[in-house]
């Protein structure tokens, strides 16, 4: 006949805990969606920029012909070394993020022989005795848009040139695709958003 007493502030609410978890589950999920989001967030209007307008888009990066080789340069007023010029090239026409390094855009997109070149596809070369140390961008015709080296400035150049040939090292078509963690995106971020900050700055 006893009675059972329960000390209810003992008692944890289910309904507020489900409610709680499903809302960090989502923040998480949220997450990782922007991080998965770097490359892939304009993925449909890259590919149809790519396949519709790729003309376009080789013209215009055509008109930076003659901006200077600088190392570690991020602006086109300044110079712009061989990654920073394609960055620039398809940040600033297509909004689409790149990678700071040649071996990370690498990463980008997804491989193409050297058959299936198509305007708008990224090249890369072994010029530094490592492989992806180039980049450059094709524009038809075994011919390639970049920025070379010191003391020259962004020209199209003959990929079937011994000195390019023998050190090919692979093309990329950008699909809004890549092959990074979840940890390397995060990092590219931050490395995007400090870039950000610095250029905004000047």
């Amino acid at each position: 006949n006893g009675t059972m007493c329960i000390e209810l502030k003992d008692v944890k609410e289910p309904n507020k805990e489900i409610a709680a978890d499903s809302a960090r589950d989502s923040m998480k999920e949220a997450n990782k969606e922007n991080s998965k989001g770097l490359f892939s967030r304009v993925a449909d209007k890259l590919v149809d920029s790519l396949t519709g307008n790729s003309e376009n888009l080789i013209n215009q990066a055509m008109e930076m012909i003659g901006v200077r080789y600088r190392w570690g340069g991020e602006l086109a007023q300044s110079g712009l070394d061989a990654s920073a010029f394609v960055s620039y090239v398809f940040n600033d026409k297509l909004s689409f993020l790149l990678p700071r390094k040649a071996s990370q855009i690498s990463r980008v997109g997804k491989p193409v022989t050297r058959d299936e070149l198509q305007p708008g596809d990224l090249v890369f070369f072994n010029t530094m005795r490592l492989t992806f140390s180039h980049v450059g961008i094709y524009v038809g015709d075994n011919k390639f848009l970049h920025s070379p080296a010191k003391n020259a400035s962004v020209r199209v150049d003959d990929m079937r040139e011994v000195y390019w040939d023998k050190r090919f090292d692979g093309a990329r078509r950008l699909d809004g695709s890549d092959s990074f963690s979840d940890e390397e995106r995060n990092a590219l971020m931050k490395e995007f958003k400090a870039l950000k900050k610095s250029t905004r700055n000047l």
